[in-house]
C-alpha cells in the first residue's frame, strides 16, 4: 500500500472552493492534472477522468464515485485494467477554519501488486501533480 497526501490552505470557503472543484467543465482551463472529468458526481456513478501528472502521458480512468459529501469532500475509486493490480482512492477534502480561509486536502490511497514499479513515479511526477493542481485551484479561489 502506498498513501500520498498534499495540503494548502485557501482564503475561501469551503462553498466557494468546492464550487470550482465540482466546475468539471472548467477543468481543461485550469487544471495541471485532471485535463477532464466527465459524468455526474453522485455515489455510484462511473465517471471518466483524464489525469496528466507533469512529465507523463497520462492516462483515461473509469472510476466509481465512493463518497460526496458537499462543501466537505468526495472521493472515487478506480484501478487499472482489473482490480488487484493498481487500485487507487483518490480523495478531495476540505475543512474550514474559524477565520475564513479552509484547508484543501488532496491525497490518495494506492494498493495492488503493481505499487512497488510504480512508487518512483508516485513519490515525484504524481506527487508533484497533485501540489500543482492544490496551487491552481487556490489561485482560482483566491481571485474569484
Amino acid at each position: 500500500m502506498k498513501h500520498l497526501h498534499t495540503e494548502i490552505s485557501i482564503n475561501a470557503t469551503p462553498e466557494k472552493i468546492w464550487n470550482e472543484l465540482t466546475d468539471f467543465k472548467k477543468y481543461p482551463e485550469w487544471n495541471p492534472l485532471v485535463r477532464s472529468f466527465s459524468g455526474n458526481l453522485k455515489e455510484g456513478e462511473k465517471v471518466t477522468v483524464k489525469i496528466e501528472p507533469p512529465g507523463s502521458n497520462g492516462m483515461t480512468l473509469k472510476p466509481t464515485i465512493t463518497r460526496v459529501i458537499p462543501n466537505k469532500e468526495f472521493r472515487w475509486q478506480g484501478h487499472l485494467l482489473f482490480p488487484g493490480l493498481f487500485d487507487g482512492e483518490h480523495i478531495f477534502q476540505i475543512e474550514p477554519h474559524l477565520n475564513g480561509t479552509s484547508l484543501f486536502k488532496h491525497s490518495e490511497n494506492f494498493k495492488g501488486i503493481l505499487i512497488p514499479l510504480f512508487r518512483k513515479m508516485l513519490d515525484n511526477e504524481t506527487r508533484k501533480g497533485f501540489e500543482m493542481m492544490n496551487e491552481k485551484l487556490k489561485e482560482i479561489c483566491e481571485k474569484n
